[in-house]
């Protein structure tokens, strides 16, 4: 189903690798999800950039070393403290600024 959505929306040009939770059977927060990232691609975990809109999932990966993103469109208020991400931005758009 992933992948076909992947085709589907044209990004199977443009992606890599497709990872799925399914892989590990786990969700993420789970640490074996983002582990999924670094073991298929031989690094570590702060040599991967991770955006996600969902404050919980920057949460996870940033506990897990992952340099992190949130990508934060409603201006939703911080509920992770303790795992701060290191950047914020209001949409995917910034990812070309801050390069």
């Amino acid at each position: 189903m992933l992948e076909a959505a992947v085709k589907s929306a044209a990004l199977d040009q443009v992606l890599d690798d497709i990872y799925s939770v399914d892989a590990v059977k786990r969700f993420k927060t789970d640490p074996s999800v983002y582990d999924m990232v670094t073991t298929g691609w031989r690094l570590y975990p702060d040599a991967v950039s991770f955006q996600s809109s969902n404050r919980w999932d920057v949460a996870g990966a940033t506990k897990f070393g992952f340099r992190t993103v949130w990508i934060n469109r409603s201006n939703q208020p911080e509920e992770y403290r303790d795992f701060p991400p290191a950047l914020i931005l209001p949409s995917l758009e910034g990812l070309l600024a801050a390069g």
